[in-house]
């Protein structure tokens, strides 16, 4: 998915780590999600959790849209020309509906409900994102996985994987990346990670454990949950400090109430973000967004996109350069007793 924000904001991020202690219950802060228009002749909302300037990483997670259900008839759908990426991974997850996949690596594939798509645009790759003629209702995520300095050239690649539904005991779960409750995913990551869907099942509490070692959060796509004793509504995504080793959470409500799950170990690196490429600082950016312009081996080129335009422009790059934006501590995340998160 490409950031077709017509001025998007450079975002200099990075990580300062600090283990809390073990104990009980964990404080959960609070992450809301912002609007914004995904482009197209009718905008298609998504809503955007990561980055903010209250948080900008997640392990290696550094962005995070979720969107829909959306009608396709009113919002037109997904229809996102070619456009680039370098430094990062690509992660698409779908509830319901199906997208079009095309990009410079020779693949051409779907992305349907419950079935992981990765592309890693290291070095660079472009492609392109349709929502296909028989989807009605689009719904899901699109996350971007930020590569370490030593990765950050890797070739273009593109993996699939289905994983399986396993059984929490009140809720399931489906892991797309990493390890969870005993199910693991084959599809190869640069850094330590975690990513799943999570169905509580209504009124149900499920308990999940976790790598103490990571940095958690917790995004509601439907209904409305309690992480440990925190009241998380949909379109919020609750994060996690390290030093937790496991997850408790409840659905309250008379309905499933499905969620995202990310997870890793904090990324140890400053990077730069801007549109969609994923760099080191101002000048790299500029590099990157200059050889997109004049349609530089790179990026390569997509076969086969029918859209009004054959490739996204690159915005102006600002008159500024960028200034640091750091997360907090994650010692920010230390355990409270539980009846003060009441």
């Amino acid at each position: 998915m490409s950031n077709t924000e017509a001025d998007p904001t450079e975002i200099r991020c990075c990580t300062e780590d600090r283990a809390v202690g073990a104990a009980r219950h964990p404080r959960v802060e609070i992450i809301s999600a912002r609007d914004v228009p995904l482009g197209g002749p009718r905008a298609m909302p998504v809503r955007r959790t990561l980055p903010q300037r209250q948080r900008s990483l997640i392990g290696a997670w550094c962005f995070v849209d979720h969107y829909g259900p959306g009608d396709v008839a009113a919002t037109g759908g997904m229809d996102v020309a070619p456009h680039p990426h370098t430094g990062l991974q690509t992660v698409s997850w779908l509830f319901t509906g199906e997208i079009e996949h095309r990009d410079s690596h020779g693949v051409h594939a779907l992305v349907r409900p419950g079935e992981v798509n990765l592309m890693t645009g290291g070095h660079g790759i472009c492609h392109s994102e349709v929502s296909t003629a028989g989807t009605t209702t689009l719904h899901g995520v699109q996350l971007w996985v930020a590569l370490p300095d030593g990765a950050r050239d890797a070739a273009r690649d593109f993996q699939h994987y289905v994983p399986p539904a396993i059984d929490l005991g009140g809720g399931r779960a489906r892991v797309f990346l990493g390890t969870l409750a005993g199910s693991s995913s084959p599809v190869t990551t640069f850094t330590p990670l975690l990513g799943a869907e999570i169905v509580v099942e209504p009124g149900a509490s499920v308990t999940v454990e976790i790598d103490p070692a990571f940095e958690h959060g917790l995004l509601v796509d439907t209904g409305a949950v309690e992480l440990f004793d925190t009241r998380l509504s949909r379109g919020v995504l609750g994060y996690v400090g390290t030093g937790v080793s496991s997850l408790w959470v409840v659905n309250p409500g008379d309905s499933p109430a499905r969620l995202v799950l990310l997870g890793g170990t904090p990324f140890g690196e400053e990077i730069v973000m801007w549109w969609n490429f994923v760099g080191r600082d101002h000048d790299e950016i500029a590099a990157f967004r200059e050889e997109w312009e004049r349609e530089s081996d790179r990026f390569g080129r997509v076969d086969g996109y029918a859209g009004e335009v054959a490739r996204l422009p690159a915005p102006q790059l600002p008159h500024a350069r960028i200034r640091p934006r750091r997360n907090p501590p994650t010692a920010d995340a230390h355990y409270r007793p539980r009846e003060e998160n009441r």
